[in-house]
């Protein structure tokens, strides 16, 4: 594609320069990335509800080991 070549065109009916102005508009915002969605926080008291470290493994003396202090 030159530079000279039109991005688009009409090629049907006669668009008034308002129309055109808002098709140019609609090009313009669909064509820029997405915004990142911002991280919503996490409460506190969500937070402390979450296991920490790593989760306790299944083996022998596995239910003998949950017991104790980590």
């Amino acid at each position: 594609m030159s530079a000279e070549e039109p991005l688009f065109r009409v090629v049907r009916g006669v668009p008034t320069a308002e129309e055109l102005a808002a098709l140019v508009g609609v090009i313009a915002v669909r064509s820029r990335p997405a915004a990142a969605p911002t991280p919503v926080a996490t409460s506190t008291w969500a937070r402390s509800a979450r296991a920490g470290g790593a989760a306790n493994a299944a083996g022998p003396g596995a239910w003998r080991a949950s017991g104790l202090p980590r």
